[in-house]
């Protein structure tokens, strides 16, 4: 996309953006140097990008993959009243209400690997079974064949602690 920068004298401070015909248009000071402005321009740029992902992304196609995980691993005996993808979770990867049968799977994980939100998915149904992360909980997770793989994935891109299991996922 291309970038349109436009100064304004009335601007003391604040950087803002927005897309003008397909232009991503940027609002900056007058005074605010080029140098100043392109890692602003490069974090509105992201902002943007990760905005229109989400914009793509089907909860059917979650349901889908949930469907097939508890087919696999879990006989088909799962129940849920939801499974989607939320993009308010910035710290989380995935989370489950077992009580509302409720999952939810952030938004991040759309880029990733298949076999890491596959690993996701079936953390979250195993919540439906185990709330805690105690060894009943890890066992049913391991059923999924790529759980190491994708735990060391996860790992390597910095979304879990080395030293413990992964209790970020939800």
């Amino acid at each position: 996309m291309d970038v349109r920068v436009v100064r304004s004298d009335r601007r003391a401070k604040t950087v803002s953006a927005r897309v003008v015909d397909g232009v991503l248009e940027v609002l900056a000071p007058a005074n605010l140097s080029d140098a100043e402005l392109q890692p602003i321009i490069a974090r509105l740029r992201q902002r943007l990008d990760r905005r229109e992902r989400r914009r793509e992304l089907d909860d059917g196609d979650l349901q889908r993959l949930a469907e097939r995980l508890n087919r696999e691993h879990f006989g088909g005996g799962l129940r849920w009243s939801s499974i989607t993808w939320s993009a308010q979770q910035e710290k989380r990867y995935g989370s489950c209400t077992p009580s509302l049968g409720t999952i939810r799977v952030s938004h991040r994980l759309a880029t990733m690997p298949p076999f890491v939100l596959e690993y996701v998915v079936m953390h979250e149904l195993a919540h439906l079974v185990e709330a805690n992360h105690g060894p009943r909980f890890w066992r049913l997770v391991s059923r999924y064949p790529r759980s190491e793989r994708a735990r060391g994935y996860l790992m390597a891109v910095g979304l879990e602690e080395l030293d413990e299991p992964p209790d970020d996922l939800d």
